[in-house]
C-alpha cells in the first residue's frame, strides 16, 4: 500500500518595520514552522516563500504564489502565526471557506476552523479599537497644547523640564493600553484565566503589546492592575 506524505509550502511574512523586533523577525518564524514539522513524520516541504509586505495588503504576489503551488502540489500552507498570513479577517475566512486549498497555523495547530476565523475576528477587532483610541488620544493630546514628538533636551545640554513627569506619562500609556486591550482581557480573567494563559491567549491571537513586543505575563498584570483588576 502506498504511504501519504504530507506536503507544506512555508509562508514567512515581515513588513519593513517589522524586520528587526523581536517575535516577528524570519528567523522567529522558521523556527515554528521547524518545530511544527518535527511533529509531523515523513513531512515534505514543497518551497519555503518569504514576503516583505503589510498584513493589510491585498496585493501579496508572493502569498498568491504560495497559494498556488498548494493547489498544484496538493500542499497544505503552513504559517507560523495567523496575522503572518493576513490581519484582516475577510482574507482569512474567505481562505477557510476556499476548497482545495488547506492552511496551518504553526502556533495554533490543533484550532479549528471556527477558533481561526473568531482569532482572526479579535485580533482585527482589537487593532481598530488600539487604533480609534490612539488618533483621540493624539487628538486630545494636540488640544491640550502638547508637543508630540520624542525628548530632544540633550541638545540643550542639560534636563528636560518634564522629566519629572516621566513616571506619569509612561502610566498613563499602560493605562490607554489596558483601556484598548479591556475587550480581551477582562472576558479572560472572569473565565479564571492565569497571567500566563491570557498572555498566551492574545499571543495565539496574534494581537501585540502597543510596542509590537508578545505578551508576557508581567505585562498582562501591569495591564490590569492599570484597570483595577485584581491579578
Amino acid at each position: 500500500m502506498e504511504s501519504y506524505t504530507e506536503r507544506f509550502v512555508l509562508y514567512r511574512r515581515v513588513s519593513t518595520d517589522e524586520q528587526g523586533r523581536s517575535g516577528l523577525g524570519l528567523e522567529a518564524q522558521k523556527r515554528d514552522l521547524d518545530l511544527y514539522l518535527a511533529t509531523r513524520e515523513g513531512a515534505e516541504v514543497v518551497a519555503d516563500l518569504v514576503e516583505v509586505a503589510s498584513g493589510a495588503k491585498g496585493d501579496r504576489p508572493v502569498l498568491a504564489e504560495a497559494l498556488e503551488l498548494c493547489r498544484k502540489q496538493k500542499a497544505t500552507l503552513l504559517v507560523a502565526k495567523l496575522d503572518r498570513l493576513s490581519r484582516q479577517v475577510s482574507f482569512v475566512a474567505n481562505l477557510l471557506e476556499e476548497k482545495g486549498v488547506e492552511f496551518v497555523v504553526a502556533s495554533l495547530p490543533q484550532a479549528s476552523r471556527f477558533e481561526l476565523h473568531l482569532y482572526a475576528a479579535l485580533a482585527e477587532q482589537e487593532r481598530t479599537f488600539i487604533s480609534q483610541r490612539t488618533k483621540a488620544a493624539l487628538a486630545a493630546a494636540k488640544e491640550r497644547g502638547v508637543k508630540l514628538g520624542g525628548w530632544r533636551g540633550h541638545k540643550f545640554g542639560g534636563l528636560h523640564p518634564h522629566l519629572n513627569g516621566l513616571n506619569d506619562a509612561k502610566k498613563e500609556r499602560v493605562r490607554e493600553e489596558a483601556e484598548a486591550l479591556a475587550p480581551l482581557l477582562l472576558p479572560l480573567r472572569r473565565e479564571g484565566k492565569s497571567l500566563r494563559a491570557v498572555a498566551e491567549h492574545l499571543n495565539r491571537a496574534g494581537v501585540k503589546t502597543r510596542t509590537g513586543k508578545p505578551f508576557y505575563a508581567v505585562k498582562v498584570g501591569r495591564l490590569l492592575d492599570a484597570l483595577e483588576v485584581v491579578a
